[in-house]
């Protein structure tokens, strides 16, 4: 046992290693991509394109006080923009009754593909 917990710590550490180091190029990556000016490109044998994405971010207390019906809350419980937008498309909340409980946060995806 004590091999395999050898070998899980040192998976981790290496998953720590590549997650550091991924985060490294994918900043260098759209770095390169925002000097170019371009969103898509083609470099060697690898397609690189930048997706935009809009994300929102409620804020938690004004999402309460919005939602004063407490089962509706309950089904909430910890803010989980997923289940907020579950609800929304389900008609269980309206989107112009919380319209004001969020920010909207744009992120960058980066996408590398082989031609």
């Amino acid at each position: 046992m004590e091999k395999k917990v050898q070998h899980y710590y040192r998976l981790k550490m290496k998953q720590k290693e590549m997650e550091k180091e991924l985060t490294e190029l994918r900043q260098e990556i759209l770095a390169y991509c925002s000097e170019q000016g371009s969103t898509e490109t083609e470099i060697g044998s690898y397609r690189v394109k930048l997706v935009t994405q809009n994300r929102k971010e409620y804020d938690d207390q004004k999402l309460y006080e919005t939602l004063a019906d407490p089962e509706v809350w309950r089904m909430v419980s910890k803010t989980d923009s997923a289940k907020v937008a579950s609800l929304t498309k389900l008609n269980v909340i309206s989107e112009e009754v919380i319209s004001h409980t969020f920010a909207v946060k744009t992120v960058t995806l980066l996408q590398v593909d082989k031609k």
